[in-house]
């Protein structure tokens, strides 16, 4: 019989403190401006002491990027899903994945107060001008993305068509233009023909084999 292997204690709780104190973050977020909170209001909320919050991420700034880090990766777990549910059609993919990043910068409330308002600066900086930890690691896992959807594709290519969609969804988010839908459907006429490109290039390079 097969041993399930099982995540050790330390990590898990190590895993789950941190999980607390960023979800304590977004809560208070969603009630107020970053430069309203202060560590001590994200530790009292997670029920912990603010020595254990500075043990665990060093600084407000270093938390502040934690923070950030972990909602972006939240964003692309939709867009992943996104993704798998049209990969038959790339172009339409590629419309819903932007799509994701769109209507979360214009219905998520959390997402409002990081990027408008003064109060906000601190943590939109962590996305634009300070953004390049994040452009970087969500390029990353957007790239991961499409190499598992379309595994011909050239992961340069993939590496391109991610950072450029990456840049684009900030640009949008930070400084929306039109109704979701147009600017999710403009970023396809553009990018469509790329994507559609790559895949039958790719596709057609694979060799086929002769059978007898």
């Amino acid at each position: 019989m097969a041993t399930l292997e099982r995540t050790p204690y330390a990590e898990a709780a190590h895993e789950l403190l941190r999980n607390t104190l960023l979800d304590a973050a977004r809560d208070e977020l969603e009630r107020r401006g970053w430069a309203q909170i202060t560590m001590s209001d994200i530790a009292t909320a997670a029920g912990v002491s603010r020595q254990t919050l500075y043990k665990e991420f060093g600084s407000r700034d270093e938390f502040a990027q934690a923070f950030v880090m972990r909602e972006v990766d939240r964003f692309l777990e939709a867009v992943e899903v996104a993704v798998r549910e049209h990969l038959n059609d790339p172009a339409t993919a590629l419309s819903a994945a932007f799509n994701v990043f769109l209507t979360a910068a214009a219905e998520d409330p959390l997402v409002r107060t990081l990027l408008t308002g003064d109060e906000a600066y601190s943590l939109l900086a962590l996305v634009t001008t300070q953004g390049e930890p994040v452009v970087a690691g969500a390029t990353k896992r957007l790239s991961a993305i499409i190499l598992s959807g379309w595994s011909t594709v050239n992961p340069a290519d993939a590496r391109l068509l991610a950072e450029c969609l990456v840049r684009l969804a900030i640009s949008y988010a930070a400084l929306p233009a039109g109704p979701t839908g147009m600017t999710a459907a403009s970023v396809t006429t553009l990018l469509g023909p790329f994507i559609e490109r790559v895949l039958t290039e790719e596709l057609e390079s694979v060799p086929t084999r002769d059978y007898p």
